[in-house]
């Protein structure tokens, strides 16, 4: 730790715990699953089922991610930042009974000024609709087609993964974002309500982003009314190495235990357990 600066919770930790400061997964090991490719100026992964031991000629399920703020820039390692490279993995598939896997880049780029540009805005909503529309029909459909579709984000791209349905409300089953409160807002939890779109928030109670306390506790009764709806809100982050996360840059928003391990006993087959059991509906 004397390399990293500490945490302004560091003194909060429960008694025999301790501070982690990286994930210990290994990145890239599944990247080439994947394909690359563009649509309308925006570049994209995906991963295809069929390639991998499932039949054609039937629908599997479709999963978007939307990654954060300065992930593009990153190139193939933006698949990792995403959540997206393990949803690839034979035992992720085949909990899930196979199904696509699909990463747009926002174009970003560091300016003169030393600034991003180019990240997630609302202009980018209806490009990204598109571009999974044209996905469907050239990709998925000459195999058999799409069935459920969900969409995930982190950070920015978790404020994506709220903004995209709540703009086509009858296109996403399932939303899971990541470190971003806008669910909250009244008008987005009106049009989840009233299309019933399930919902998996995953967000720590010390996440940056905004304050448990004053947006999401008070939000809770309606979240929790939603169809399918999963609120995990862990007092505290773990790393594979069963410590406390801390990245000590950028925001603290993670949810999860890097190893697998269940950290949420509601949980047991984690969510790709619980994605399951959504797509049987």
């Amino acid at each position: 730790m004397s390399d990293k600066p500490t945490p302004p919770w560091a003194n909060e930790i429960p008694e025999g715990s301790f501070i982690s400061c990286a994930p210990t997964y290994k990145v890239g090991e599944y990247f080439d699953r994947f394909h690359k490719t563009s649509y309308d100026g925006l570049t994209y992964y995906f991963f295809d089922p069929t390639e991998h031991g499932y039949e054609k000629g039937k629908k599997y399920p479709l999963l978007v991610f939307m990654h954060g703020y300065t992930n593009a820039m990153e190139g193939d390692v933006c698949i990792n930042y995403t959540g997206a490279e393990f949803y690839s993995k034979d035992d992720y598939q085949k909990t899930l009974g196979g199904a696509y896997v699909l990463v747009p880049l926002a174009n970003e780029y560091r300016g003169d000024d030393g600034k991003v540009h180019g990240s997630w805005n609302d202009s980018h909503i209806a490009q990204i609709h598109d571009l999974i529309c044209d996905f469907m029909k050239n990709q998925a459909e000459p195999n058999g087609g799409i069935s459920k579709k969900v969409i995930f984000g982190n950070s920015r791209g978790g404020t994506m993964s709220i903004k995209i349905p709540v703009r086509y409300p009858d296109f996403f089953d399932i939303a899971i974002p990541v470190g971003a409160d806008a669910i909250v807002d009244d008008n987005n939890l009106e049009v989840f309500e009233k299309n019933n779109i399930g919902l998996f928030l995953a967000m720590g109670k010390r996440d940056e982003i905004n304050s448990y306390e004053e947006r999401i506790k008070p939000a809770l009764p309606r979240l929790e009314k939603l169809k399918k709806s999963f609120i995990f809100t862990p007092d505290w982050v773990y790393n594979g190495d069963h410590g406390i996360a801390s990245i000590n840059f950028g925001f603290e928003m993670g949810q999860h235990c890097d190893d697998g391990t269940p950290m949420e006993p509601r949980l047991p087959k984690g969510i790709t357990g619980w994605l399951a059991e959504a797509f049987k509906d």
